[in-house]
């Protein structure tokens, strides 16, 4: 006959401490993650889009400034005609820089969805309707529009992480670089700065 031999209650109790103190230390890293993975992914969009924004000013550089009759600066990028910003009297709008899809694009009726869209391949989807985003799981993106006369920004925000009401719905952040991870574009100087609130 063989002798059966197995762990003692004190082994086990070692065991269970040490599992123990692996649990604290790694449960708050694991936890940290969900918001450095909400960080990481607005950076991320941010400079993508950044990229994007300089890539059809530099083909409109390259191509030798095209404009139409109306004098608007366009290019075609990527298959899509994007029109683009036009210097104004007192040099305070750089040209070049990505308004919208629509040939009566001026400065102030940048299309931010349209802009999205056009300067990113497969882009995520984003509303400007605070009822759409709210309605919809599709949507991981949504963007208010401050429009300020001839100097618009378009205000980017990650959906996860914009605050909710009592019935659990998505408050409008109202154009606030307070609220939630987002990023901010100012076609009036292509300027792109990311704003983390966690």
């Amino acid at each position: 006959m063989r002798k059966q031999s197995g762990f003692t209650l004190i082994e086990l109790v070692i065991v269970v401490v040490i599992l123990g103190f692996l649990a604290i230390t790694a449960i708050p890293k694991f936890i940290d993650l969900t918001d450095q993975a909400k960080q990481a992914n607005i950076e991320g969009m941010a400079g993508g889009f950044a990229t994007g924004i300089s890539l059809a000013r530099a083909q409109w550089e390259a191509e030798g400034r095209p404009h139409n009759a109306a004098d608007q600066n366009f290019v075609d990028y990527d298959g899509t005609i994007v029109y683009l910003t036009v210097k104004d009297a007192g040099n305070s709008i750089r040209p070049g820089y990505i308004i919208g899809t629509a040939a009566t694009a001026a400065i102030g009726d940048v299309n931010c969805v349209t802009v999205w869209n056009s300067i990113l391949q497969q882009p995520p989807q984003i509303t400007d309707n605070l009822t759409t985003l709210n309605g919809s799981s599709i949507y991981d993106y949504f963007v208010t529009k401050d429009n300020t006369a001839n100097d618009p920004v378009c205000h980017y925000y990650l959906k996860e992480t914009l605050a909710k009401d009592v019935s659990n719905d998505f408050e409008n952040p109202a154009n606030s670089t307070a609220v939630g991870n987002s990023f901010t574009y100012r076609p009036k100087n292509s300027e792109v700065i990311v704003y983390i609130n966690q």
